[in-house]
């Protein structure tokens, strides 16, 4: 049996709430799995309804709903990877939702109090006792500046940092168990996955951090009018407050009042993707999570964002890739889905036949045009899973964002093809990774890492001599034949002489070149190290 309770002793009454709830509903396999079948029981209530009637992926997402803000965040992940789950966990988990009952004021009041360094109602003109949202997190309040400006004012929750913290410790103590206990659940990564949740959460427990992401952003945008991120107003800022202006726009799902509105959906669909895209592929920082409450249409089609808890962040490595998926999906190229498919797995050992069949049949089922961009990439994590390859973690936040912001786009737009709206997007990106100027910071790049070998090579040359002066190098040949022997020597010779003639170049002719310019370096010197290493190679092969 799993000796998780001894583990996990710090948390012991945390772990024992856990295995109440998870017991109550049913969820066997995990407990028995886990090793919470023989800990002490809390007393609780039964669950409302009659458990043996739900399926079990309900009764977990139940278990899940009861379990707290750390499981609900965990359920809402997993419902959005189907390169992990099958639908019918996916679709049951993508129910979780994190509105619960609001906090009561004389229970917040008190620490937003402490936090602003005097009551509310003295610090804002206005200030409406009464939440306009509740979620699991924090809790949203409307107020109103003595300057004038409307306001948000984000509490968090009190005492929820200690429960996330200890649920935290024992997640990452069952992803430890789920790879010593699931052998081949190992390739899904869950102590990776553990740590990407963590660090999500722990942002969200921080609101400056928020609101660092929200100037992040918009920062992005800076001189364009029709992309709104709200103002922060630091000075009432704090670890558990945030204070910004309030965004007066209509979720995209609203078809009443965009009607209203007189709006232009075709318009704000396409700006909302422009923005979208700008973030992610030329800027590699995006929005995480633009659903329809956090993607706003405002007056004079502009498109408002709000909430930046989380988001999302891409290595240019990353944003080639994507470049490169995108234009293998438009040209149907099933042996490019593969290749990008398995770079981005790593060391997944799958069926190259299964595969390929699988990649062919993709491509075939999304040949028409217009493309549904969110179907199309929920097959593709589809595809991987029933391949055993698991996504990078960075990307599945990626592909979560596109077909969340697919779906707000077609609530604007039913006929929205994002492919063809991606594309002066992606032209963009592409112009700027292989211009001119980009080429040339990938040939910097390699000549200073070039230079950098080579500064090394005349250390490590001294110090094998000094060995060798010392007797410290011991050197052991088997001989069986001396004339082989003897030419083996002198092409051993050959090699030494190409080598310090090339660390020679690199350690003082290089550094003067540097004077000249990077261009004229770089290029010297990979005539000199590629003139070196074909030597070396034509002496390697004159046997």
């Amino acid at each position: 049996m799993l000796k998780t309770a001894f583990v996990a002793a710090r948390d012991r009454q945390r772990l024992s709430e856990i295995a109440t709830i998870l017991i109550g509903f049913g969820v066997n396999r995990v407990v028995d799995r886990l090793g919470l079948r023989y800990l002490p029981l809390i007393p609780r209530r039964k669950p409302k309804v009659d458990v043996t009637r739900l399926s079990e992926p309900e009764r977990l997402r139940r278990a899940i709903e009861a379990l707290g803000p750390t499981f609900i965040k965990f359920g809402q992940v997993l419902a959005s990877r189907p390169d992990l789950l099958s639908p019918i966990w996916t679709e049951e988990l993508a129910k979780l939702h994190s509105q619960v009952s609001p906090v009561p004021w004389e229970q917040i009041g008190p620490q937003l109090e402490a936090d602003l360094g005097a009551p509310p109602q003295e610090v804002f003109a206005e200030f409406n006792l009464e939440p306009i949202a509740s979620a699991s997190i924090a809790q949203v309040y409307r107020a109103r500046l003595h300057t004038g400006e409307d306001v948000i004012v984000k509490v968090l929750r009190p005492n929820l940092r200690k429960i996330i913290e200890a649920d935290l410790r024992l997640m990452a103590h069952g992803a430890r168990i789920v790879e010593t206990e699931w052998p081949d659940m190992a390739r899904y990564q869950p102590r990776e996955q553990m740590r990407h949740l963590a660090e999500g959460l722990n942002g969200e427990l921080d609101l400056l951090n928020e609101a660092r992401n929200c100037e992040l952003l918009a920062a992005i945008f800076e001189g364009r009018d029709d992309i709104v991120f709200p103002k922060i107003h630091w000075e009432w800022c704090s670890e558990r407050v945030l204070v910004q202006d309030f965004i007066h726009g209509i979720p995209p799902n609203d078809e009443v009042r965009l009607k209203e509105a007189g709006v232009d959906k075709k318009l704000l669909a396409q700006k909302g993707t422009d923005a979208f895209l700008q973030m992610a592929l030329i800027e590699g920082v995006f929005h995480a999570d633009p659903h329809p409450g956090n993607m706003l249409a405002m007056s004079d089609n502009r498109i408002g964002f709000i909430d930046f808890g989380i988001i999302g962040r891409l290595s240019q490595r990353r944003r080639s890739q994507l470049l490169i998926l995108i234009g293998a999906m438009l040209k149907q190229d099933a042996d490019g889905l593969m290749a990008v498919l398995l770079d981005w797995t790593g060391t997944s050992n799958p069926d190259m036949t299964k595969l390929q069949m699988s990649a062919q049949a993709f491509v075939e089922s999304h040949s028409s045009i217009p493309l549904n961009l969110g179907l199309v990439l929920t097959d593709f994590m589809t595809m991987a899973r029933e391949n055993d390859l698991a996504m990078p973690t960075d990307l599945a936040i990626l592909f979560k964002g596109l077909v969340t912001a697919d779906g707000v786009m077609r609530h604007l737009d039913p006929n929205f093809d994002l492919f063809a709206a991606a594309g002066p997007t992606v032209r963009a990106s592409m112009k700027t990774q292989f211009s001119l100027d980009g080429l040339k910071q990938k040939a910097e790049a390699l000549g200073v890492g070039l230079y950098g070998a080579a500064s090394e090579l005349p250390t490590l040359i001294h110090l094998m001599l000094v060995r060798l002066k010392q007797g410290k190098v011991t050197v052991e040949i088997e001989v069986k034949g001396l004339d082989k022997v003897t030419r083996g020597i002198e092409r051993a010779a050959a090699r030494v002489a190409v080598a310090l003639v090339v660390a020679a170049f690199a350690t003082q002719l290089a550094p003067r070149l540097i004077d000249l310019g990077t261009p004229v370096f770089v290029t010297i010197g990979l005539i000199v190290f590629v003139l070196g290493v074909g030597w070396l190679v034509l002496l390697g092969r004159n046997k």
